[in-house]
């Protein structure tokens, strides 16, 4: 039986080039160079037939060790919470004020690249704490 090595996180959204450029930035994610024969994303999407402009994004972790994202157009919009979620790791291995510290830091960095506070889920003797966050589409993701 061959086992999965390699997957990619789709997200349903209405800006692609947008989300993906916000989880760039909040993952150190590089999006792919322009198809061939285009210096840029803007002279390709020119090229598409009109409906079909802006219709996806996509970026990789340049280290290769992360999943690539995947963003594409819905026509939709977000009306329920995700049933799946990124947890960004941004306090591994710390505990305590220490954690609170690190999650605080994280998310004012996130809240300055469009990036929504929802509420801290403090540390309950099972689990440390976290912070639930939403990206500039409302997906719901934790700072971990």
């Amino acid at each position: 039986m061959a086992s999965v090595r390699q997957f990619q996180v789709t997200f349903d959204c209405a800006d692609p080039e947008r989300v993906a450029r916000f989880w760039c930035a909040v993952l150190g994610y590089e999006p792919p160079s322009p198809p061939g024969g285009f210096g840029t994303w803007d002279a390709y999407w020119q090229s598409r037939p009109e409906e079909k402009r802006g219709a996806w994004f996509a970026c990789g972790d340049p280290t290769g060790a992360g999943p690539r994202l995947y963003f594409q157009r819905v026509p939709e919009d977000k009306v329920i919470k995700n049933r799946l979620h990124l947890d960004v790791r941004v306090g591994t291995g710390l505990v305590g004020e220490e954690r609170l510290a690190a999650l605080e830091a994280e998310c004012a960095r996130l809240l300055a690249l469009g990036a929504v506070r929802v509420r801290l889920l403090t540390a309950d003797g099972f689990n440390e704490s976290c912070l639930v966050m939403q990206d500039v589409e409302g997906n719901e993701f934790c700072l971990d």
